[in-house]
């Protein structure tokens, strides 16, 4: 395939949905890409209208990470996948699994092994961490919790628009995974991946200085921990840039960047 029709694989995070991805598919499209943005397992899917009562509770990022990879492997082509929050942690994971070309992870969820946990990522997930029934359940975010863990450089208006428009419950089960993995050995903890493989596709981890959930600090320790690899894994901060970066005005520069990144470093096609 050419660099024009390079298919490219979106993956929402928690409390979203892929129809927080439409400006980015309508870009990528306007563009020559093959764009595809699966939801998660038991979330509506693009075609269909959002539904906020159908978010599969117990749903865990093992699941979810072996559902994108049962839908990569019928690309027939390593795709570049771009993952957001917790789909930037399962990006990772399907690179460790050698399912892609290049990978981009937009404030990812940490994988195993990350010790950093700002205050600031304890208050945004207090809403479903606080209560430990909340593993196998699903929780919705109010307007004021999402505007502080999504949209926090944006007006409580917006915010509250996002929200109405983007967001579904989260399912609780991934933020315990992740929050506990460092207490659960590598080979049972769902989070985990191989820091140091060094035959994965080139990784980009990108950070915003004004992430709440996943504060810059965090996806720059993420990027230490693969310093044990010697496959390529760079770094790209943005000044000022929240949690919904994706979402929020100067989105395109982000999206643009990374794009241009990924095809630049991506490994070379071989059918899977």
């Amino acid at each position: 395939m050419t660099m024009s029709t390079k298919p490219i694989v979106l993956i929402h995070g928690l409390w979203l949905t892929p129809h927080s991805w439409q400006p980015w598919i309508d870009r990528y499209s306007a563009q020559g890409h093959t764009v595809h943005a699966p939801a998660w397992p038991g979330i509506s899917e693009l075609h269909e209208p959002v539904d906020r009562d159908r978010v599969p509770a117990g749903l865990g990022v093992r699941e979810i990470a072996d559902h994108y990879e049962r839908f990569v492997r019928t690309l027939g082509e390593e795709p570049i996948i771009i993952g957001h929050s917790f789909g930037g942690l399962v990006t990772q994971i399907l690179l460790d699994r050698g399912l892609a070309a290049a990978g981009v992870a937009v404030h990812p969820a940490p994988a195993r092994g990350v010790l950093r946990l700002p205050l600031s990522t304890l208050r945004a997930s207090w809403p479903v961490l606080g209560n430990p029934a909340n593993l196998r359940r699903t929780v919705e975010l109010t307007d004021r919790q999402f505007h502080y863990a999504f949209a926090n450089t944006v007006t409580p208006e917006q915010a509250v628009a996002e929200r109405a428009r983007w967001a579904v419950p989260g399912v609780g089960r991934p933020l315990f995974q992740a929050g506990f993995a460092n207490f659960t050995p590598a080979d049972r903890a769902a989070t985990a991946v191989r820091f140091d493989n060094c035959e994965r596709a080139p990784l980009l981890l990108v950070g915003g200085t004004a992430d709440h959930i996943v504060p810059a600090a965090v996806v720059r320790e993420t990027h230490r921990r693969y310093r044990r690899s010697k496959a390529l894994t760079d770094y790209k901060e943005y000044a000022g840039r929240d949690h919904g970066t994706g979402l929020h005005a100067g989105w395109e520069t982000v999206a643009d960047d990374v794009l241009d990144w990924a095809l630049q470093m991506r490994r070379p096609a071989h059918t899977s």
